[in-house]
């Protein structure tokens, strides 16, 4: 069964870093370009970052570009994304998912992407 979990989420104040993992469970990451979603309430899904499969090439929304960095652990079947330097506006529920490619049009384009896991809470409060 083709599994995706995020984890690490929760409530941080401004300026603050979160650290979110995607564990597969029934594939193999490293075949998979890597996309990381995020979805406030009454707003639309939006791309934040994504990791190819193949090269291993990177994207970044603007939104996040200097403050997240995906990366990915193959041995560990994970990707994670690191986030520093938080602001509210930050808050959201965040996905990940695994589809066939990474780039700046497949952020702005979720369908590309195949499977999804269940989201993990991000809240930037003070």
């Amino acid at each position: 069964q083709v599994q995706l979990v995020e984890s690490g989420g929760g409530l941080v104040q401004p300026g603050g870093s979160l650290r979110l993992s995607c564990a597969a469970s029934g594939f193999t990451l490293r075949y998979y370009a890597i996309g990381w979603f995020r979805q406030a309430p009454g707003k639309e899904r939006e791309g934040v970052s994504c990791i190819s499969s193949s090269d291993g090439s990177l994207d970044y929304a603007d939104s996040v570009k200097g403050r997240f960095t995906i990366s990915r652990d193959n041995a560990k079947n994970t990707v994670y994304l690191q986030m520093n330097s938080l602001k509210p506006e930050d808050t959201a529920v965040y996905y990940c998912a695994a589809g066939a490619l990474c780039g700046a049009y497949h952020l702005r384009h979720p369908g590309w992407y195949d499977y999804w896991g269940q989201g993990t809470q991000v809240t930037v409060s003070s």
